[in-house]
């Protein structure tokens, strides 16, 4: 309820004032109108009166003044010419210090002395003085702040500045520079002055108001900023020490940080550059209220981007060696405020990484060390949880590896992985996704399997279950995406020495195998396929290489993959596990290891018995054995035969009949293998198809048992390809009048009345028959044998009929 009135009191003063200046304002604008100074000079002195108020809060004693600013500049404009007052500048200039009250008496010489140093009767630097000196009569906090930003505001640009007209020959930069440097000190201390206003209960509206003031102060170092005549030599030994001394004797905390901060922005970069010991210096000499991490990151931010316009800018840093100054400033700072929060001290660090990455980019040892001091920041503390500091350890992290474009060098860094240790574990995960993602996105290859082992350390949260937190609780589409990026990361890992990349696979399986039974699918296939790639490359190599520790051998290599698929296995993911078994018997065949390819076609088989239950992923599992063991050439006549038998019998023995038939016959091509001699066993190929035949036909009788209807004959045309083919290869267990008879017995089974209707078997035996027709046609020795055999009475349109 009083702030309310307060409120609605000081609304009703700034309107009383207005009105005020308006009316003195009108009179104002008649006398000007009628050339009558003396009318002009008394209304004038009445509207500036309005400013001696101390009832209003700087918000709207800002509006008062900008009302009375706007008058000024046009009494202004009616001083300039003197044809119309017919006084001359100088007894003018005498004239207005007659003003009844001090402060309309000021403004009015200030607005005089801008006219006066214009017509250059007088030196600049005179009046500047004359000016600064008299606006000292004015002590109160708001209304001298205002005056001296007027007197600030009319006198910029009549300052006597090399090129200025107003530069004469005893008027220089220095004094332009002394001007705006007390003009500066005195608004600073009624700056500073005005917290003591009012009783202490409103101490938190006085600081809030003050901060709205800041402006008029910093307005100064803008205007010393953009003095020509200041060059780094006048910088170094009068404007920065005298800034310098204000901000540190001043003694208060917005004002000190505003006021570096100020200094920071508006000041060239060389020049921090140049004096940077004594900027940094004086920052220890500020209040410990101060947020100086903000600053000296404000100040390192400006010199990296310094650093990256120009390389020719470079050895200005080495000149002054500007990161031992800095680095040796962040650690006083640190070290001086034991209370300050850990993401305070790290956003330093992120600083000073970045500007050494820009200005030493090939130094990293300094990189280390601002890693190492981070690390000594953070011992003894719990994993970071505050998730402001772990942003700020992510982007310590992620500096190096986005600069290089190379993880391998991030890896020679002792304190690198020291570093993520403090991360929590979802952290620490996103972490190892930004270093992954970089080898992708910058293709790197990893060759050194002791990076390697530092490489996996670094990714520990992404192969291995994490304390406290199940496998089960994680997105499932965020733990796939995760685990497919470590698989394609262990392709990255690749050198041409066999030994070596012998030691990178097992450290990779040291680190994944510890993965768990989710993990292991995503992890395991690429690690076996990267062992088997480097087994293509010593097919040649027999034996094993003596006093090596770890010979790289295939036969090394197999028993290596052997326990890690059979990890897999137990998990178990046994259809996955048969699959890289059968991947490296093949392999193994390559490498002329009988012996080996027997065992790995074992170990599938027995899981296949012990472990694949499931009817559909038994099918795929016995076609994937059929497939691999067709294509093996290794094995001699007992193993090979050993092997053929078992996969028949699995085959006979699937749940479903048109699943047994179509492995049935796809067996048949274990007995027929083109350029291998010894396999080409013309009976038992037939015996398979005899026995598919009686499989569909069974299938046809059950379908015709359980549906009424005996079901589509796509598994008999689909025997009678496998027909052609062996009789196109020569088999001569196969004849013409098998086929014929295979041919006649669809055509019946199309045309009962009891066969569901099926388009595609139909298009199926009319493509079939077809390409009969077009070998019969074509001659040759299959046409020949063909020949034997009438089709004639057999056409296509039969086969394709459509029932009703």
């Amino acid at each position: 309820m009083v702030l309310e009135r307060a409120a609605e009191d000081e609304e009703k003063w700034l309107a009383e004032g207005i009105a005020a200046i308006q009316q003195n304002a009108f009179y104002m604008h008649r006398a000007l109108d009628a050339n009558n100074l003396r009318e002009a000079l008394k209304y004038s002195a009445l509207m500036l009166s309005e400013l001696r108020t101390s009832n209003l809060s700087p918000h709207k004693y800002y509006d008062l003044y900008m009302r009375a600013f706007d008058e000024l500049r046009r009494l202004e404009m009616f001083f300039k010419d003197e044809s119309r007052h017919g006084v001359s500048v100088v007894d003018l200039y005498e004239l207005v210090q007659h003003a009844g009250n001090i402060l309309p008496r000021l403004y009015l010489l200030c607005t005089v002395g801008s006219v006066y140093i214009k017509s250059k009767e007088a030196p600049a630097k005179d009046i500047l003085k004359d000016l600064v000196e008299m606006c000292r009569g004015v002590q109160h906090p708001i209304r001298g702040l205002f005056l001296r930003s007027y007197l600030s505001q009319v006198s910029r640009d009549k300052l006597p500045d090399i090129g200025s007209e107003y530069e004469g020959d005893g008027d220089t930069v220095m004094d332009a520079v002394e001007f705006v440097l007390q003009n500066f000190t005195e608004m600073n201390k009624l700056w500073v002055r005005l917290q003591h206003q009012g009783p202490g209960r409103i101490r938190e509206k006085r600081e809030k108001e003050r901060s709205e003031l800041r402006d008029l102060v910093g307005k100064n170092l803008h205007v010393l900023s953009q003095i020509e005549g200041v060059d780094l030599g006048i910088y170094k030994e009068t404007v920065l020490p005298g800034v310098l001394e204000q901000v540190v004797n001043c003694k208060d905390d917005l004002a000190q940080y505003y006021l570096m901060e100020c200094m920071i922005q508006v000041f060239p970069d060389e020049y921090h550059l140049q004096t940077l010991e004594a900027l940094l210096g004086s920052c220890s000499q500020l209040q410990p209220t101060v947020d100086i991490k903000i600053l000296l990151s404000q100040l390192m931010e400006r010199l990296s981007n310094y650093a990256a316009s120009s390389p020719d800018v470079l050895p200005e840093f080495l000149q002054v060696e500007a990161f031992a100054k800095l680095s040796s400033a962040i650690w006083k700072v640190i070290d001086a405020h034991a209370e300050m929060p850990v993401v305070g001290a790290i956003s330093l660090y992120v600083s000073l990484l970045t500007f050494t990455l820009r200005v030493h980019p090939d130094r990293l040892d300094y990189v280390d060390q601002i890693l190492g001091a981070c690390v000594k920041k953070l011992s003894g503390k719990p994993k970071l949880e505050d998730r402001r500091a772990t942003k700020q350890i992510v982007a310590l992290l992620s500096a190096p590896i986005e600069k290089y474009n190379d993880v391998v060098r991030a890896l020679t860094l002792p304190n690198y992985p020291r570093v993520m240790e403090y991360l929590d574990s979802s952290t620490n995960k996103q972490m190892a996704m930004v270093i992954i993602q970089s080898i992708m996105k910058n293709n790197t290859c990893i060759k050194e399997a002791d990076k390697v082992e530092v490489l996996f350390e670094l990714i520990e949260g992404l192969v291995k279950d994490v304390e406290g937190i199940a496998v089960d609780e994680l997105d499932e589409e965020d733990f796939n995406e995760e685990q497919n990026s470590v698989a394609r990361l262990i392709h990255m890992l690749y050198n041409d020495d066999p030994e070596e990349m012998l030691k990178i696979i097992c450290a990779v399986q040291k680190h994944i195998m510890g993965g768990g039974p989710k993990r292991l699918p995503f992890t395991v296939p690429p690690l076996v396929f990267s062992a088997l790639r480097l087994v293509r490359r010593l097919q040649s190599q027999e034996g094993e290489v003596v006093g090596e520790e770890l010979p790289a051998t295939p036969r090394k290599l197999f028993q290596l993959l052997s326990q890690i698929i059979e990890a897999l296995s137990s998990v178990p993911f046994p259809e996955l596990a048969l699959r890289l078994y059968l991947q490296c018997a093949e392999a193994a065949g390559d490498c002329d290891l009988e012996p080996v390819a027997y065992e790995f076609f074992t170990q599938a088989f027995i899981l296949y018995e012990e472990e694949v239950a499931d009817s559909k992923a038994q099918v795929t599992a016995i076609h994937l054995i059929i497939g691999s063991l067709q294509r093996m050439s290794v094995f001699g006549v007992e193993n090979r035969d050993t092997l053929t038998h078992k996969a028949t019998g699995y085959s006979a023995k699937l749940l479903k009949k048109p699943d047994q038939c179509r492995a049935v016959y796809a067996c048949s091509h274990l007995f027929w293998v083109d350029g291998q001699e010894g396999i080409k066993d013309g009976e038992r190929v037939l015996l398979c198809l005899k026995r598919a035949l009686r499989i569909a036909n069974a299938a046809q009788q059950m379908a015709s048992v359980t549906r009424g209807s005996t079901g589509p004959v796509t598994l008999f045309v689909e025997i009678l390809s496998k027909y052609l083919y062996f009789f196109e290869k020569g088999n001569p267990q196969v004849t013409s009048s098998a086929i014929q008879s295979l041919v006649e017995l669809i055509k019946n089974e199309m045309q009962s009345d009891s066969m569901t209707q099926d388009p595609a078997s139909d298009t199926f035996f009319a493509s079939t028959v077809r390409y009969i027709q077009y070998q019969t046609e074509k001659g040759g020795v299959m046409g020949e044998r063909l020949m034997e055999t009438n089709y004639s009475n057999y056409t296509i349109e039969k086969a394709i009929r459509k029932w009703a």
